[in-house]
């Protein structure tokens, strides 16, 4: 018999998505790979679109200077953390995620079941936060409206959403070394989410 094709998968984003101040491996997409593996999946490497600091239009940008020309069978999207750190417009933010959006559902053969968008994590209760002075009441605010919008624009289209936020809360002490981002064992937390949801929009091909 031939061998399985593996699948294609293409993640988008932000810090969070490459995993900053972490090993390769700890990334929450590359652990999300090793876990489908394990279960049997045949998956490909996934190709990375994130930079560290971005914005929903410097994402978009990105995603311009990649020219991603394949279809993939599965694209993950988390994006906004960068507009609210910034003070952007919440009415800009979904106008250019819901822009994103569609794209990583074009990216994803016109298949709105196999996109999967990610909340964004609530980093005002991380030590650099705390160090900074920031109001973490203001922030989490500020996040859950941002978040608000992902998950309806998502739900508008027919794609999936992920909240990950909620475990960022329960456990801001898994950080990396610079005080801000998710070490590996946050972003465990967040596959134990995120991967059933992919389970159901790789079975949606």
């Amino acid at each position: 018999m031939p061998a399985t094709a593996p699948l294609h998968y293409l993640a988008l984003g932000d810090s969070y998505t490459i995993g900053e101040s972490v090993p390769a491996q700890g990334r929450w997409p590359a652990q999300l790979v090793a876990r489908l593996r394990r279960a049997g999946v045949v998956i490909d490497d996934p190709r990375i679109v994130a930079v560290t600091g971005w914005t929903t239009d410097e994402l978009s940008q990105g995603m311009d200077a990649a020219q991603l020309s394949t279809t993939f069978d599965l694209v993950t999207l988390q994006i906004g953390v960068n507009n609210q750190y910034r003070r952007r417009p919440a009415g800009e933010y979904r106008l250019q995620f819901s822009g994103l959006l569609a794209r990583a559902i074009g990216l994803a053969g016109h298949q709105a079941a196999r996109v999967v968008v990610v909340s964004i994590p609530d980093w005002g209760v991380t030590r650099f936060a705390r160090e900074q002075g920031r109001d973490a009441a203001q922030v989490a605010r500020e996040l859950d409206i941002f978040n608000a919008i992902a998950r309806d624009e998502t739900t508008r289209a027919g794609a999936r959403f992920v909240d990950i936020t909620r475990a960022s809360r329960l456990h801001p002490e898994f950080v990396a070394d610079d005080g801000l981002h998710p070490d590996a064992r946050q972003y465990a937390l967040w596959v134990n989410a995120i991967e059933p949801v992919v389970r159901m929009a790789l079975r949606s091909r």
